[in-house]
């Protein structure tokens, strides 16, 4: 009999990254006040810079507790960093590489 996988559902990831989001943005100067969902976009809706990005990728590797995912495939295409991404597209990313971090690492 095989060990169950574990799984962290696309919701827990949501729940997680508009916490984080939402506390990352509570004391700026934006005219962003509705609730974070999957269509909201990190630089044109919160106003990210480049440093709020790498601070958001360090808060959810905090939050979930790993260190080292492929941020580079996410975040990069042909070479270049990406103009923008969606809170959607950030959470189908984190739950394909938690999911299989975590059944990878089981014993």
């Amino acid at each position: 009999m095989g060990n169950p996988q574990i799984n962290i559902t696309q919701q827990q990831i949501l729940t997680t990254l508009a916490a984080i989001l939402e506390d990352m943005i509570a004391d700026w100067d934006t005219e962003y006040n509705g609730k974070i969902g999957p269509d909201i976009r990190i630089v044109e809706d919160l106003e990210f810079e480049s440093i709020d990005i790498v601070q958001f990728v360090v808060a959810i590797e905090e939050a979930f507790k790993f260190r080292g995912l492929p941020w580079e495939e996410f975040l990069m295409s042909e070479g270049r960093y990406v103009d923008d991404i969606k809170v959607g597209e950030t959470v189908s990313f984190l739950h394909q590489h938690l999911n299989n971090l975590l059944n990878r690492n089981e014993p």
